[in-house]
């Protein structure tokens, strides 16, 4: 692997292994926001329940 190649192997490796935090709510970035929107999305349906209205 060249050295550009290994250099953006290291960047995609710290982006994946990202996980939420609540600053990712203010956050700028692509992936702040796709963290904070998929945050908000299993929160809600966590909080929902199930079919029988029972929560998870």
């Amino acid at each position: 692997m060249d050295k550009k190649q290994e250099a953006a192997n290291n960047e995609n490796l710290l982006i994946a292994g990202r996980t939420f935090d609540p600053s990712d709510y203010e956050g700028k970035s692509q992936v702040s926001s796709g963290l904070s929107l998929t945050h908000e999305q299993v929160n809600d349906d966590y909080y929902e329940g199930t079919v029988d209205q029972e929560l998870k």
